[in-house]
């Protein structure tokens, strides 16, 4: 079940630190070349059958890949990569054959629509930005926009020698729960698989980029799996990680340099799905433009995800410079059916780098986490790090969805999403910023 769509989002994810998004939001989108094509729900059979009779593709379909572990490698010269949890194909084929594909749309036959296939992006670490006057631009944001005066909150000096801000302002460390018998996907830059917090964890993992393992040479990845799914006792204090007994699935869907594109993702959510994991984290996306829809491609999948009782959860992201400028929420995040989080800071005051809500029909904010000055796991020898970013607030949603998810075997999919948004904290900002409020751990 989608949310509504009336007050919802768009705006742009990133992630960690080199190679990052241009700070550009009026560009238009970056695309690879390849189209994504949305097929009806049905048999793989005729969906297959109605790419090469439409296009006279070869097409590959991820029940060839055990447990839809794609390799994007051996694909036997197809042209068209089709995910069968998500009925998308990714078809990368001459002009003739995807106008063939767009002709096929207006007929009577399962191809129901089409679009150019994004580049995306890790989404930044937001730190430079963030230290440069955040303080004096956010509380002219409250002065200006509340027009009141803003409720002060004693969190300054929270002791952190134990637990991060994030866990302790989010009730973490209270709960009983600790996502024990619940799958959580990370779709991102991998995971330092021999980091020393992960020994003995239960790890199941993926690459979907060409030519590269699942050992994070990035560090975002890492980061975010830390945030949702890190160690109870790590070696060394304070503890960082949410959902400490959840079951990791580490997809890598963004290279070493921190990028990638629509179909590495989707092939990430199509293997998430079909394993069954309860909740799917991706800390990555595109900006779009002020006006810009959603790609109803993405929003299908969403929807889709959600029957099967897998919730997206996704970036916000980090293009905005507050107050001078507020950028929309971005590419996939911006859908309906994906669930937007925003960044907040210890004195739960909206971050200047987080993006609104200021596109209509779907590209709200939902809610928000912690995402400033937030520690967390990077591969070794530094094993940890702190970081700024949408991309740090959403494995905090991440990991307490898995929370939610194993207090209750009736939360999966939009019910997950309800009970999540049922128990968020109100916060003195708009909702346009922080959606509902702060995540609450259960």
């Amino acid at each position: 079940m989608a949310k509504d769509k009336s007050k919802k989002k768009s705006s742009a994810p990133q992630t960690a630190a080199e190679p990052t998004q241009p700070h550009n939001q009026e560009t238009a989108a970056e695309t690879t070349g390849r189209y994504l094509v949305l097929m009806r729900e049905g048999s793989t059979k005729n969906n297959v059958e109605a790419l090469k009779n439409a296009a006279g593709v070869k097409v590959a379909s991820s029940s060839d890949f055990k447990k839809g572990a794609v390799n994007m490698e051996t694909l036997g010269g197809a042209q068209a990569m089709l995910f069968e949890s998500l009925n998308v194909a990714v078809v990368d084929a001459p002009p003739e054959q995807t106008e063939a594909l767009s002709f096929a749309i207006r007929t009577d036959n399962p191809i129901l629509a089409m679009e150019p296939e994004r580049v995306v992006y890790a989404i930044a670490d937001a730190k430079a930005e963030y230290l440069r006057g955040y303080r004096d631009a956010v509380n002219h944001l409250a002065d200006q926009v509340l027009g009141q005066a803003k409720e002060e909150f004693a969190v300054a000096g929270i002791s952190e020698s134990k637990l991060t801000w994030g866990l302790q302002l989010t009730n973490v460390n209270i709960s009983q729960f600790t996502g024990k018998g619940i799958k959580v996907a990370v779709l991102d830059t991998g995971l330092d698989l021999g980091h020393p917090d992960y020994a003995g964890r239960k790890i199941t993992s993926q690459s979907f980029i060409p030519g590269e393992t699942v050992q994070d040479g990035h560090g975002h990845g890492t980061h975010c799996i830390g945030t949702a799914c890190g160690s109870l006792k790590p070696k060394k204090l304070p503890r960082y990680g949410v959902a400490f007994e959840a079951e990791i699935f580490a997809g890598k869907v963004l290279s070493n340099r921190g990028s990638g594109a629509d179909g590495g993702i989707l092939a990430g959510i199509d293997w998430a799905i079909t394993n069954g994991c309860e909740v799917i984290s991706m800390s990555l996306g595109a900006p779009v433009g002020v006006g810009e829809g959603y790609s109803p491609i993405y929003e299908n999948v969403a929807q889709r995800a959600l029957s099967a009782g897998s919730l997206i959860v996704a970036a916000a992201g980090n293009e905005s410079s507050r107050p001078k400028r507020i950028a929309p929420v971005g590419h996939p995040a911006n859908c309906p059916s994906i669930l937007a989080v925003a960044a907040i800071d210890k004195k739960l005051r909206i971050a200047s780098f987080s993006c609104g809500g200021l596109n209509a029909d779907g590209g709200g904010v939902d809610i928000a986490g912690p995402g400033v000055d937030i520690r967390s796991s990077v591969p070794r020898n530094k094993l940890y790090r702190n970081m700024n970013g949408t991309s740090m607030a959403t494995p905090h949603v991440a990991g307490i969805a898995a929370l939610m998810a194993q207090s209750d075997p009736a939360l999966r999919g939009f019910a997950l999403w309800a009970a999540l948004i049922a128990r968020a904290k109100r916060l003195n900002l708009p909702s346009l910023d922080v959606g509902m409020g702060l995540v609450q751990a259960p």
